[in-house]
């Protein structure tokens, strides 16, 4: 299950996944009658592998329509694990009036990081001299998930990015949009790790652009190890999900 081989002298461990399209109604009587089953288990496999930071690629919410229990629920997780969380608002849970991002089970978590709510492009952690940037989807309309790279500022960086992987995007007639990211604007961040969200099945799309695929589909997380020789290993844990919760299709 793994990209690349792993070594011994990792210094950071991030945890990238997309895609929980967490809802209360049909995911719900997937999972369980429990609609953040994925959520809670990306989070045991994050503890269990010793994650310094977990980073969720867009679509964590398949919609805002969440009913307030829900939400209490999925607050009462994030706390409860108490690790840090990025999370990129992706086309599904954009950043707009009434985002589930700003009621207060969300917005009291003080180790959960909304990119376009809580911090406007970029999350720092200076302790671990590591800093990660993205454009949150903030509305339905297309964009360019990747467009404006941010300079380096720290030792290691990532960038986070919701969309679809199309080598060469073709951006010329309404019928092409979908949030499409090239392979220049992959290369042009220059970042050390590009976690990318949107497809549902993991994917290599660049030499350091990784889609995690989503939770159900998938079954695993992306680990991503920050070693201190400069190199990066991404290799795939697997979640050990029921089958009944691994799904094929939204």
């Amino acid at each position: 299950m793994s990209f690349k081989t792993l070594r011994s002298d990792c210094e950071l461990l991030i945890v990238h996944t997309s895609d929980l399209h967490i809802e209360h109604d049909y995911r719900g009587s997937l999972q369980d009658g429990d609609p953040a089953a994925c959520l809670k288990a990306v989070l045991s496999t994050a503890h269990q592998h010793g994650a310094d930071v977990v980073l969720l690629a867009g679509d964590t919410f398949d919609s805002h329509r969440i009913p307030a229990d829900l939400l209490d629920h999925i607050g009462s997780i994030i706390v409860g694990a108490g690790l840090p969380l990025v999370l990129l608002p992706g086309n599904h849970d954009p950043v707009i009036a009434g985002s589930v991002y700003f009621f207060p089970a969300l917005a009291d978590c003080a180790n959960l990081h909304v990119i376009g709510v809580t911090h406007e492009e970029r999350v720092l952690f200076a302790d671990l001299d590591l800093e990660i940037w993205g454009r949150p989807h903030r509305d339905y309309a297309d964009m360019i998930p990747l467009e404006r790279p941010r300079p380096r500022s720290t030792a290691w960086q990532i960038a986070v990015a919701h969309g679809h992987y199309a080598p060469t995007p073709d951006r010329t007639t309404r019928l092409r949009p979908s949030w499409l990211i090239g392979d220049g604007e992959l290369a042009a961040t220059g970042a050390d790790y590009i976690a990318l969200g949107h497809w549902n099945r993991p994917a290599r799309v660049g030499p350091a652009a990784y889609y995690s695929g989503s939770p159900e589909y998938a079954g695993t997380v992306n680990l991503v190890r920050l070693c201190a020789s400069g190199k990066i290993e991404v290799t795939r844990a697997e979640l050990g999900l029921p089958a009944s919760r691994r799904q094929s299709d939204y």
